[in-house]
C-alpha cells in the first residue's frame, strides 16, 4: 500500500487538486513579520489575510512571518519537518475547502533559545511584531490592566533581560536593542481579544520599560507604534479527524492543519512605524482611524456570548457551541442575552445593525461543521470575565437596568470553576486562578450565597467596586441559586422563555 506523503515543499507539486498552494515562489519571503504566539487563530487569520496580499501583489512583496512558540515546542515540532508550510481547511454547511500556506517561514521556540528570537526581533527588518498571547499571556491584572509586578516570570525578565520568559520582556529587550543600535522601532500589534488591545499593550511595555530604563521608555512612547486590533474568525482547536481530511483533500500529510470559518474580519487602526505593513486591505481587512466601536461590539457580543453558553453549555452536558445552540433552551437564552441586555448598553460601529449582528452571529454559532468545544472557551475565564461580561453588567448597574442573563453566566462560571459538574463528575478546569478558586470554593461550604461572596472575593477579577454593590451580589446569588435548583439548562431556559 503507498504511504500518503507529509507536507513539505519537496512534495508541494504533488498536492491534489481539491487544495490550492501558495500562488507566489517561496523562496522570495524574506522575514517582515515576528508573531508571538503562534497558535490556530493566527495562522487562520492574520497569516490568512498576509497570504492573500502575497498572492496578490506577485513579485512586489516579500512579507514573510517568523513565528515564536513562547513555551512549547509543539507547534515548530509539526511545522519544520513541513518546511512550515500547512494548510488551511475553510469549512461551512456546504463547504470544504483546503489552501495550502506558505507565509510563515520558520517557528522559534523562545524557552530553548531566547536569544533566536531576540536577534530575529532586532533585525531592522523586522517591522511588525505581532501577538496573540491571550489574556494571561501579557501577566496583568485583569482588574487593572496593570502590569502584575509580582509575578514570576516578570520578576525573572528584569533580572535576566538576555533570556526572557514573557511577551512583554521580549519585546522591551528586543527595543533596547533596536534603540543601542539606532534602528527605528518595530510596531507592537496585538490581536487578542482586549479592549483597546493597542493602547493595553502599549502601557505594559512602557512600565516594564520604565522599570529598566526611563530613557528607553521616553523613547518608546516617542518613536514606537501600538495600534489597537479587532480580529474575528471561529478557529476550533484541531482533532485527528482533522488531519485525516485534509490528507483526502490534498493527498499530502499535514500535522499542523487549521481549520476555519468562512467568514473573517480584521479592523486595525492605520498607525506603523514609518508606515511600514502589507496591504492588508487588499485582502479585506478595514483600515479604521479608530476600532473602538468595533471592539467593543465583538467583545461584549461574540466573545460574552461565547463565554456565557460555555459555561452553560458545558454544565447542560453540550460539548460544543453548536450544540448548545441547537438545544432550544440555550438557544432562546443567548437571544434574549443580546436583545435585552447587551445590545441596549453598546454603541453600534458607523452603519452596523446590532440585531443583524446578532442574528448573524447565531447562524455562525449555529454552523454544523466548526465544532467549538465549549470547554475550550472555557479556559480562563478569570482573564475573561473582566473584559467579556463584566463591564455590560457595570453598565447596566449605571442605568440602574435589570441583568439577569448576564447574572446567570457569571453564575455559571462560578460553578464551572468549582471543578464538579451537574452529574458529580470531575471538571478540569484550565485557569491560571483555577486551584485557588476551588480552594476557597470547598471552604465556602454549599450556601449560594456564600460560594458567590467568595469568589467576588477575588478583587484581580470582579476589582473593588462590583461586590460593594449588593445589587450585583443578590443577582448573582439568585442566579447560582437558580442553577443549584432547576440545573444550568433549565435555569437558562426559564429566562429565554421570559419576556
Amino acid at each position: 500500500m503507498t504511504q500518503t506523503p507529509r507536507l513539505s515543499e519537496a512534495t508541494l507539486k504533488d498536492a491534489a487538486a481539491g487544495s490550492a498552494g501558495p500562488a507566489y515562489v517561496l523562496s522570495r519571503l524574506k522575514p517582515g513579520i515576528v508573531h508571538l504566539g503562534l497558535g490556530a487563530f493566527f495562522r487562520a487569520h492574520g497569516a490568512l489575510y498576509t497570504e492573500d496580499v502575497l498572492a496578490e501583489a506577485g513579485s512586489s512583496l516579500d512579507w514573510g512571518i517568523i513565528g515564536v512558540s513562547l513555551v512549547r515546542p509543539d507547534q515548530h515540532d509539526r511545522l519544520a519537518p513541513q518546511n512550515c508550510l500547512y494548510t488551511a481547511l475553510e469549512r461551512d454547511r456546504n463547504l470544504e475547502r483546503a489552501r495550502i500556506v506558505g507565509c510563515v517561514l520558520d517557528v522559534l521556540v523562545a524557552k530553548d533559545d531566547p536569544g533566536a528570537v531576540l536577534q530575529v526581533m532586532s533585525d531592522p527588518e523586522t517591522r511588525i511584531v505581532s501577538l496573540t498571547v491571550t489574556e494571561k499571556g501579557y501577566c496583568h491584572d485583569p482588574a487593572t490592566g496593570r502590569l502584575a509586578e509580582g509575578h514570576p516570570d516578570l520578576i525573572h525578565d528584569i533580572e535576566n533581560p538576555g533570556e526572557p520568559r514573557t511577551a512583554i520582556g521580549f519585546i522591551v529587550e528586543a527595543l533596547d536593542r533596536r534603540r543601542e543600535a539606532g534602528v527605528p522601532p518595530f510596531t507592537v500589534l496585538s490581536c487578542d481579544n482586549i479592549p483597546h488591545n493597542g493602547e493595553f499593550v502599549r502601557s505594559l511595555v512602557v512600565s516594564f520599560a520604565q522599570s529598566r530604563d526611563c530613557g528607553l521608555a521616553a523613547w518608546v512612547e516617542a518613536h514606537g507604534a501600538f495600534p489597537s486590533t479587532m480580529v474575528d474568525r471561529i478557529v476550533p482547536a484541531t482533532v485527528p479527524a482533522d488531519i485525516v481530511d485534509v490528507a483526502n483533500l490534498t493527498g499530502l500529510v499535514d500535522e499542523a492543519p487549521v481549520v476555519h470559518e468562512t467568514f473573517r474580519q480584521w479592523v486595525i487602526e492605520d498607525r506603523f512605524v514609518d508606515g511600514h505593513r502589507p496591504p492588508w486591505e487588499h485582502a479585506g481587512a478595514e483600515l479604521v482611524d479608530d476600532v473602538a466601536p468595533f471592539e467593543l461590539m465583538k467583545l461584549r457580543m461574540l466573545n460574552g456570548a461565547h463565554s456565557a453558553l460555555a459555561y452553560l453549555g458545558y454544565l447542560s452536558g453540550r460539548e460544543t457551541i453548536v450544540d448548545a445552540v441547537s438545544d432550544p433552551a440555550l438557544r432562546d437564552y443567548i437571544t434574549r442575552f443580546w436583545r435585552e441586555e447587551v445590545i441596549p448598553v453598546v454603541p453600534p460601529p458607523p452603519g452596523t445593525d446590532l440585531q443583524a449582528y446578532a442574528d448573524a452571529l447565531l447562524a455562525r454559532f449555529s454552523n454544523p461543521s466548526i465544532r467549538h468545544r465549549t470547554w475550550q472557551i472555557a479556559m480562563d475565564g478569570s482573564q475573561k470575565l473582566p473584559l467579556r461580561l463584566l463591564p455590560t453588567i457595570s453598565d447596566r448597574l449605571a442605568r440602574d437596568l435589570p441583568f439577569p442573563c448576564l447574572a446567570l453566566a457569571v453564575a455559571a462560571w462560578i460553578r464551572y470553576v468549582g471543578g464538579v459538574d451537574e452529574k458529580g463528575l470531575p471538571i478540569e478546569v484550565k485557569d491560571p486562578l483555577g486551584a485557588d478558586l476551588r480552594t476557597a470554593l470547598d471552604a465556602a461550604g454549599e450556601n449560594p450565597e456564600r460560594r458567590v461572596r467568595t469568589a467576588l472575593g477575588f478583587l484581580a477579577i470582579f476589582g473593588a467596586d462590583l461586590p460593594r454593590d449588593e445589587r450585583f451580589v443578590t443577582a448573582l446569588t439568585q442566579a447560582y441559586g437558580s442553577i443549584e435548583e432547576l440545573g444550568a439548562r433549565e435555569a437558562a431556559g426559564k429566562l429565554g422563555k421570559a419576556v
